[in-house]
């Protein structure tokens, strides 16, 4: 008897390692097998009852990589072996997610962590820090956290179009075309963490949606892991439209740099007005991270704070 396997939604080099040298492992488990693999398809010889194992071992394989997005061959042949993957107390208690590359991705800092714990215990946060501090990346992992533990249906992205010294309208395109490159440190984050096989996929089934803050308006966003990046660059009244879109089972977490806002000079930030507003709403919580939490190259920490020096002087009335 012969079946022919298709390998879809992950990296096949994640299943069948780099060489094949994890397909070699499948192959010694499952002996009495004739096991070929050509591209993405897997074609396999043997028994109605031996194929039937097969393709239930494969069905596990896969759905690990799936929601840890990686496999070892240790796990691999556990897999096989026994009845399930154990996952081990370092992954039920820290890791978030691991990446395409196989590398767990975790809180890295103490704030970081204070973020994941007020996220899993609130349905609205608010993450605000300096760049590089990991406040959107960490929020991204507990998206996709979130959706490969079946917690939401969807994860839904989103900034407010505002330009930092640039202007949208003369940059070639559609209205896509234009965002895309706006919208581009949200999906680096998402590609760092879901394949990009099955990223394309759940964008293009609407499982992930990534779009601007004026896309969110008259909707009721339900059953999804919400996150609005760039918050600080949002009007009272555009963040105020934002935090009302939450449905009953929606889990929301705003991002953002009080201290890079590109709004007109004129034009207060909705987020700095969001701190004072809602600072003692139950069920509301604000983490703020600082220069301890960045993870970016060690110039950037000190860039911050020289920059913070001259903050507060202009504060004081003071000349720079």
């Amino acid at each position: 008897m012969e079946e022919i396997i298709t390998i879809e939604g992950i990296d096949p080099m994640l299943l069948l390692g780099v060489n094949n040298t994890k397909l070699k492992v499948i192959k010694a488990l499952f002996p009495s097998l004739k096991i070929v693999v050509r591209g993405n398809q897997i074609k396999v010889n043997g028994t109605a009852s031996q194929i039937a194992l097969f393709k239930q071992k494969y069905t596990l394989l896969v759905d690990y990589i799936l929601k840890y997005g990686k496999l070892s061959e240790a796990e691999l042949k556990q897999a096989i072996e026994s009845e399930e993957i154990q996952v081990n107390r370092l992954d039920k208690d820290e890791v978030l997610v691991y990446s395409t590359g196989g590398g767990v991705v975790k809180a890295q800092s103490v704030n970081q962590r204070k973020l994941v714990k007020a996220v899993r215990e609130n349905d609205l946060v608010f993450a605000i820090g300096p760049a590089g501090t990991g406040k959107t990346f960490t929020s991204v992992a507990l998206a996709v956290n979130a959706l490969k533990n079946k917690k939401v249906k969807r994860i839904i992205l989103t900034r407010p179009a505002v330009e930092a010294g640039e202007n949208l309208g003369f940059l070639p395109g559609d209205l896509k075309e234009k965002l895309d490159p706006y919208m581009q440190p949200l999906y680096d984050a998402l590609r760092e963490m879901i394949p990009p096989e099955k990223l394309k996929e759940y964008i293009e089934n609407g499982t992930v949606e990534i779009a601007p803050l004026a896309f969110m308006r008259g909707r009721t966003l339900d059953k999804a892991f919400v996150i609005m990046d760039e918050a600080q660059n949002a009007t009272e009244g555009q963040l105020r439209m934002f935090l009302t879109r939450m449905g009953k089972t929606a889990k929301f977490v705003v991002t953002g740099d009080i201290t890079q806002i590109d709004l007109p000079k004129r034009q207060p930030s909705g987020l700095v007005q969001a701190l004072n507003v809602l600072g003692k709403v139950k069920g509301v919580s604000f983490v703020k991270l600082d220069g301890k939490d960045i993870m970016r190259h060690q110039l950037v920490s000190k860039i911050i704070d020289a920059y913070g020096v001259v903050d507060e002087l202009r504060e004081a009335g003071g000349r720079v």
